[in-house]
C-alpha cells in the first residue's frame, strides 16, 4: 500500500480570518498536533483527546483502504415505504463527504474530507 495522505480542511477561528487551513492527518501525530493558519499565523496545539480522535479516524481510512478489493461486493441497503435500494459502498466512499465535528475554544469547527480509498495514490481529501 503507498504512503497515505489524508488532507483535511478546517476554517480558521480566529476572529476576522476564516481562512481554511489544510493539514495531513496521516502526519498530524509526528507533528504533536501543531498546526499553524497559512493566512492570520495563528497557531493551533490538538489536545490528546482529540488527536485520539483523529488517530480512530485515521485508523478507519485505513481499514478502509485495506477492505478495498471487497468493496465492489458491498452495499448500503435503503428500505424506502415502496422498495429497497441498494448503494453500492464504493459509490458511497466517493461521492459523499464526511464531516468531522469537535469544539475548539467553546466553538465548533467542521473538519471535512472525503474519502477516496481507490485512488492510486493512495489519498484521501
Amino acid at each position: 500500500m503507498p504512503d497515505l495522505k489524508a488532507t483535511i480542511e478546517f476554517n480558521c477561528i480566529e476572529e476576522k480570518c476564516g481562512k481554511p487551513i489544510q493539514f495531513n492527518m496521516m502526519a498530524l501525530k509526528e507533528s504533536d498536533g501543531f498546526l499553524v493558519c497559512p493566512a492570520c499565523h495563528r497557531s493551533y496545539q490538538f489536545n490528546k483527546s482529540t488527536l485520539d480522535k483523529l488517530s480512530k479516524l485515521r485508523n478507519l481510512i485505513v481499514a478502509i483502504r485495506e477492505a478495498e478489493e471487497i468493496l465492489d461486493d458491498c452495499n448500503i441497503a435503503v428500505t424506502t415505504a415502496v422498495d429497497e435500494v441498494k448503494l453500492p459502498y464504493r459509490l458511497l466512499l466517493t461521492r459523499l463527504n464526511t464531516t468531522f465535528s469537535l469544539n475548539l475554544n467553546d466553538q465548533q469547527v467542521d473538519f471535512t474530507f472525503r474519502v477516496e480509498p481507490l485512488s492510486e495514490e493512495g489519498t484521501f481529501r
